[in-house]
């Protein structure tokens, strides 16, 4: 299982944690504002916060630290919410 984190700040000027894992080949997204204790899974991944897993996921490729396919996996799913 691979994990990406990040953090983002809402419209409101509150943090959100995001957490995106892939496990088995399928690509999980949960998130959560900082200051509540309880995760939302989400059963499909938005576009922006795909755009924004694609982005921390090209950066980890380019330091050799995923491989390719995540990447193009990131990608058709993109390709998938735009058409």
């Amino acid at each position: 299982m691979k994990k990406h984190e990040w953090r983002e700040k809402t419209e409101e000027g509150e943090t959100r944690l995001v957490t995106a894992t892939r496990h088995a080949g399928k690509w999980q997204l949960q998130s959560r504002l900082k200051s509540e204790d309880e995760w939302t899974k989400f059963s499909t991944i938005e576009l922006h916060d795909l755009e924004t897993l694609h982005e921390v996921v090209a950066r980890k490729y380019q330091r050799n630290r995923v491989p390719h396919e995540h990447l193009l996996e990131i990608e058709k799913l993109i390709a998938a919410q735009q058409s």
